[in-house]
């Protein structure tokens, strides 16, 4: 074959070599959408079927635990909110009880998922072992195998298909006033992050509830008109109501020293009326000079600065301590001390008490602990 012939077979197998191409990447590109769907469903097929569903909306899954809080909070005494953490909580988990901590015993008060809701009342719980005592000790959510719970809890309600377990801890006034068990039963449902959210709302809520109800106790008790009885020489307040009081544990382990709850914050209020024994403190008494009339105003007037105070703080926390750090509290709280400073006046401004100037300092006491700086250059003492 000559050199001429040659190129010419060259060229026309090159052309054709075109000419094929084109065809292909013509074909190749019809067939693509097809293709790329095909290996996506092919793909979605090979993994887990909860990763080929379609994807929830935006905000959609927490939606619900939204309206479970809200349950929570609807509640207007201590049962009914317990109920709502239970009730709530039995979406997030196939079994669920609450064990009330008492004089260093834990005893159980109601559950779900067990069959009976009163199954697991006046149970007692080991505080001394496994996520058990390790969430008593260390207030924090634990995990742990049903094994851990012990023989005599396993052998009355059972165990969990995949034997994981979690003990959270109701806390209030910075201790342990009831334990949550959860488990997912046999279904193995058991959102661990959904319960400790919602135990930690009731935690918060109870706070609330029971100073609510002390605000209510205090303002029918400074009331204008109402009738001032005889008191002891001590009077103790407590800040907070304990709402498992009533729930004294049956059973108290021989192995658990029994030991006093600690108190939830007290104040002990001199008496207008004391005599006797209380008389040495007189001399150090910044109101001994006051007829006993006057002296009360002054106490009562203290006491409600307190109160306004407290419940600034427990509605407020993360802005306090944010201001504490960057020292600027007045003008994060503005609004609510300002309310409360007039809340204070409306009672206590045109009585002898106003001259105490006892809301103030106790802003600076309480929320600045005792460091003026704290409230920030515009605060006005």
């Amino acid at each position: 074959m000559s050199e001429r012939n040659q190129k010419q077979n060259e060229g026309q197998h090159i052309e054709i070599e075109k000419i094929v191409a084109s065809a292909v990447s013509q074909a190749l590109q019809a067939q693509v959408p097809a293709l790329q769907a095909q290996i996506v469903q092919q793909v979605l097929n090979a993994l887990p079927s909860q990763y080929g569903e379609t994807p929830a909306p935006a905000g959609a899954q927490s939606k619900p635990l939204v309206h479970a809080i809200g349950k929570i909070h609807a509640g207007s005494t201590q049962k009914e909110i317990l109920r709502a953490l239970l009730d709530a909580g039995s979406e997030y988990c196939s079994r669920i009880a609450l064990f009330v901590v008492k004089a260093g015993a834990a005893s159980g008060w109601q559950s779900r998922g067990f069959g009976d809701e009163e199954v697991v009342k006046d149970f007692p719980l080991d505080l001394t072992a496994g996520p058990v005592a390790h969430t008593y000790q260390n207030r924090v959510a634990t995990p742990g195998n049903i094994a851990e719970m012990g023989g005599r809890f396993v052998g009355q309600f059972g165990g969990p298909a995949n034997e994981q377990v979690l003990v959270l801890p109701l806390a209030l006034k910075d201790k342990v006033a009831a334990l949550v068990y959860a488990d997912g039963g046999d279904s193995g449902k058991l959102d661990a992050d959904a319960l400790e959210l919602l135990v930690i709302a009731t935690s918060g809520w109870l706070e609330v509830i029971s100073l609510r109800k002390l605000t209510a106790s205090r303002e029918d008790a400074d009331a204008p008109g109402s009738v001032e009885r005889a008191a002891p020489p001590v009077q103790t307040v407590s800040s907070f109501s304990d709402p498992f009081a009533s729930h004294a544990p049956k059973h108290v382990p021989a192995s658990v020293p029994v030991k006093p709850e600690p108190a939830a914050e007290v104040v002990e209020v001199a008496s207008a009326h004391s005599t006797g024994a209380a008389a040495p403190a007189a001399a150090t008494d910044p109101l001994a000079g006051l007829s006993p009339e006057d002296a009360d105003v002054h106490r009562k007037a203290q006491r409600f600065a307190r109160l306004l105070v407290d419940e600034i703080k427990l509605y407020n926390q993360a802005k306090v301590a944010e201001g504490r750090r960057n020292k600027d509290l007045y003008d994060r709280l503005k609004e609510d001390i300002d309310k409360s400073k007039g809340t204070f006046q409306k009672r206590y401004g045109s009585t002898v008490a106003a001259s105490g100037d006892y809301f103030q300092n106790e802003l600076v006491r309480s929320l600045a602990e005792d460091d003026l700086s704290i409230m920030g250059p515009n605060f006005r003492r």
